[in-house]
């Protein structure tokens, strides 16, 4: 009886354990690490940005049977990868957060040419000016593609900006060929990022951009609502006793121009409201009764007060006086003009 043979296990490449263990590693060391998409994304693009980040990212390209070896002889969970890794992919390894880093992509965007086939994702213009391209058979191209030129100097001339794309439209193969020639790159090139891993945390791509100029607005409101609370309840810090006394100094002045209470600090306030207030009195009434004929003068809006303790320079003081101060003579001519 002749004895079964028995096959023998295929030996794996020295290269692969290799690789497995120095992915291994680099999971074990850096906190972060993205997976993004690099199918159809330009090698030369993807070494600019390589270099750009060397500082603060690692990327490594690798198949993706061995990014799961890795991942699991590393430790982590390899079921909440599986169905990301297909096609292929990049691994960026780094210290930074994943939002970081994820804003750095955008930060380094590139734009490249648009090839045949491809759709805008933009509005294409062509712009008015010398080509520096030679007069020939390209001329047809130009005709073709509705764009308007002329010949001088030996040069094509377009004669105006000249749209030749829309948003959605699929770019044609002339189309393609002059944005080339002319050396108008309009795509846009990014890293299409899949999900990042942040200290145990998976982030998907899509919830990675961040509009940093909302969260601007959103912190510049946040502080101003602590401001008004805080002036509102007198919280004992310098920046905001600053305006709760200035906004307790314009209720008082504003309580006692409706109480009429007069002191050397109110009276021109006191007299200023009851001034306006009979004016405003007056234009009300010269609706109803024009034959009164009754003149209702325009005057200043009140001057805002400023904070307790303010100083102003002597000619400042003056000037404002001078300005917005209501003198006997217009207090006289104005109560004249109500009551005749």
């Amino acid at each position: 009886m002749s004895a079964t043979a028995v096959p023998r296990a295929k030996r794996i490449p020295e290269w692969k354990i290799k690789e497995v263990e120095y992915l291994a590693s680099l999971f074990k060391q850096y906190p972060v690490f993205l997976i993004a998409d690099i199918q159809g994304f330009p090698t030369n693009h993807l070494q600019k940005l390589r270099k750009k980040l060397a500082k603060v990212a690692v990327f490594r390209v690798s198949k993706n049977k061995l990014i799961l070896r890795a991942l699991k002889k590393a430790g982590l969970d390899v079921s909440k990868f599986e169905n990301l890794l297909t096609g292929q992919n990049l691994l960026v390894f780094s210290n930074l957060n994943a939002f970081e880093l994820a804003l750095l992509f955008e930060r380094y965007k590139a734009k490249t040419f648009y090839k045949p086939g491809e759709v805008a994702d933009q509005e294409i213009i062509v712009p008015e000016g010398n080509t520096g391209l030679s007069p020939g058979p390209i001329l047809s191209t130009f005709s073709k593609l509705k764009i308007p030129v002329r010949i001088q100097g030996n040069t094509i001339w377009i004669t105006k900006d000249t749209k030749v794309a829309k948003p959605g439209d699929v770019i044609s193969e002339e189309l393609a060929s002059i944005l080339q020639r002319l050396g108008i790159a309009l795509k846009e090139v990014k890293l299409k990022v899949k999900i990042a891993y942040d200290t145990g945390v998976l982030i998907p791509g899509d919830q990675l951009v961040l509009d940093l100029g909302e969260y601007e607005n959103m912190f510049t409101n946040a502080h101003l609502d602590a401001l008004k609370l805080g002036s509102e309840i007198a919280w004992p810090v310098p920046e905001i006793i600053e305006l709760s006394i200035t906004k307790a100094y314009r209720h008082a002045l504003a309580l006692a121009a409706e109480a009429g209470f007069v002191t050397p600090d109110t009276a021109e306030h006191v007299f200023r409201t009851a001034l306006m207030k009979a004016y405003a009195l007056a234009a009300e009434i010269s609706k109803y009764a024009p034959d009164l004929g009754l003149e209702v003068p325009t005057i200043a809006a009140a001057p805002a007060q400023p904070a307790e303790g303010e100083e102003k320079k002597e000619e400042e003081a003056a000037e404002e006086e001078e300005k917005e101060a209501v003198s006997e003579e217009e207090l006289a001519e104005g109560l004249g003009a109500l009551f005749g």
